[in-house]
């Protein structure tokens, strides 16, 4: 499902989008897609080392996402700058996504699950489902009403209607897989890059293997492939 030209990605934080779509989108690039990001906090309230003052970290993991961008052949990336740890749905979120569709005008976005996983502690993190609930409120009704957000379309930003919504889903609820066999190494690379958060991580690309092997059997491939899945919304 690659016969798109422009893809946005969502996400809350720096690395999120290397740990749930990586894979995916080297095999977007790969066939030519323009991919863009969004992520919405600064990641101020991750890493592991003290001695590092949280003031420098927001630089530190925006540098970090460039770095793991650049080995999946992305440079467009939008930072918007929320506080980790505190995000909610407001209006001005809404709005800045909106801002960011708008300016895209993707294809496709991936966005984060809106919705709490009780099985998935971990994937469930708050600023993971306020983003996806922002962003499916952007999707529809924000970023295709000319009327919403006015000051957007006094930015020149025209009213944009996103066609094909991904919602990144490392469960059941998956109903499209992406087999990311041949991207594998790659997406271990950019989740390296995030040298602040994975350093500690001896065990990285076996936990990945894991994951992706799981989605790949939910997904009927055959054994040894490894997949990202995706519930697929019609959004025209």
């Amino acid at each position: 499902m690659t016969d798109i030209e422009r893809a946005l990605i969502v996400a809350a934080h720096p690395d999120d989008i290397d740990f749930s779509s990586a894979g995916t989108i080297a095999t977007w690039t790969d066939a030519g897609v323009a991919v863009s990001y969004c992520i919405v906090t600064d990641g101020d309230a991750g890493g592991f080392d003290e001695d590092v003052p949280r003031s420098e970290i927001p630089g530190i993991r925006q540098s970090e996402q460039r770095k793991a961008a650049a080995v999946l052949g992305v440079t467009d990336i939008d930072f918007l700058g929320y506080p980790d740890g505190r995000l909610t749905v407001t209006l001005e979120l809404r709005r800045d996504i909106s801002r960011v569709i708008r300016r895209v005008r993707p294809d496709r976005i991936v966005v984060p699950s809106p919705v709490r996983d009780l099985k998935s502690l971990y994937g469930s993190h708050p600023d993971h489902t306020a983003t996806g609930e922002a962003a499916m409120c952007a999707i529809y009704p924000d970023a295709r009403n000319p009327y919403a957000h006015p000051e957007l379309a006094a930015e020149g930003f025209a009213a944009h209607t996103v066609p094909q919504t991904w919602v990144s889903s490392a469960n059941d609820s998956a109903d499209h897989y992406v087999d990311i066999t041949d991207a594998f190494d790659r997406k271990v690379a950019a989740l390296r890059e995030h040298v602040s958060q994975t350093e500690h991580m001896t065990g990285l690309a076996d936990m990945l293997a894991t994951w992706s092997g799981a989605q790949a059997k939910a997904a009927g491939f055959d054994s040894g492939r490894l997949a990202e899945g995706y519930l697929v919304l019609d959004t025209r």
